[in-house]
């Protein structure tokens, strides 16, 4: 019998800062909430109107053990790797970077908006991995924005980019590893939609503008929704709304944490701490570091 989702706690986003120094808007890992398995951060990336030299980004850093997907609305960023990979990120633009066995990797706001200034607003997500995928080999999917599919309702008053998963009709082109959906939808004043969602995932809703309904609750701009069991959530906004609908199937697996890395014991955490530290997770080639 089919059974619609309800919210089970609301959580607002704090604001805290990231890599050098730029400001995001975080739901979790919080106080309130250190991960919805499998997703252990979301950051909301401004938006943001930046002046000229005001821009900052995550210069060199490792990771290990999970994913990161990048998704950018505004603004022009570029990437570096330890594994000779780089690129850049426009608006509609995204990244998802599976960094298994360990990666050093750079994000930088791209030299124009470094030097004239800009618009800058966008997400990354980590999603974990399975213990058996953990020290699997780095692999990258850069996606542009017009790979993304997108649908729109016989009203025209629900628009959805499919990510990961699948919305109205249409299949992301993603390959997640872990089992997830990544929906990003934009309701029109007096929007209504009922969203299928496996019933085992679990799923929340992040509101990035405007206010709409979550299972019939209100949920407003920065705020996050979590949602309980079933197989579908009800969407709605009476004036318009923008929102990230994320689910995901549970790992069940132990979850240890530092900084960039993420594994199942203490032990792995130590052994990903000493690999950085002695260069085994390499280093960004100088020719490909800041293009």
């Amino acid at each position: 019998m089919a059974e619609a989702r309800q919210v089970t706690q609301i959580i607002d986003a704090i604001s805290t800062r990231e890599g050098a120094g730029f400001v995001v808007r975080r739901p979790f890992p919080t106080e309130r909430l250190d991960h919805l398995d499998p997703f252990l951060l979301l950051d909301e990336m401004g938006p943001m109107e930046l002046g000229p030299g005001e821009a900052e980004g995550a210069p060199d850093h490792p990771h290990r053990g999970f994913q990161t997907v990048t998704y950018l609305l505004d603004g022009e960023f570029v990437h570096a790797d330890s594994q000779g990979n780089s690129g850049r990120l426009k608006p509609g633009d995204v990244q998802w970077m599976t960094a298994g066995d360990g990666v050093l990797h750079s994000e930088m706001p791209a030299e124009q908006i470094r030097r004239e200034g800009g618009r800058v607003h966008g997400f990354q997500i980590w999603v974990n991995l399975p213990r058996a995928d953990k020290r699997m080999r780095p692999r990258y999917q850069d996606v542009p924005a017009e790979r993304i599919p997108v649908a729109e309702s016989a009203d025209k008053k629900v628009r959805v980019r499919v990510i990961a998963g699948e919305a109205l009709g249409v299949r992301s082109v993603i390959d997640t590893r872990t089992p997830i959906s990544y929906l990003h939808f934009s309701l029109g004043a007096g929007a209504h939609h009922v969203q299928p969602v496996a019933r085992e995932h679990n799923a929340m809703v992040y509101v990035l503008s405007g206010a709409a309904t979550v299972g019939g609750r209100p949920v407003k701009d920065g705020q996050l929704a979590v949602l309980g069991g079933g197989d579908s959530v009800e969407l709605g906004a009476s004036e318009g709304a923008e929102l990230l609908l994320l689910d995901g199937k549970p790992l069940g697996e132990p979850v240890a944490r530092y900084g960039p890395f993420v594994m199942t014991t203490r032990e792995e955490i130590l052994e990903a701490i000493a690999d950085f530290r002695a260069g085994r997770m390499g280093t960004i080639p100088a020719e490909i570091a800041r293009q």
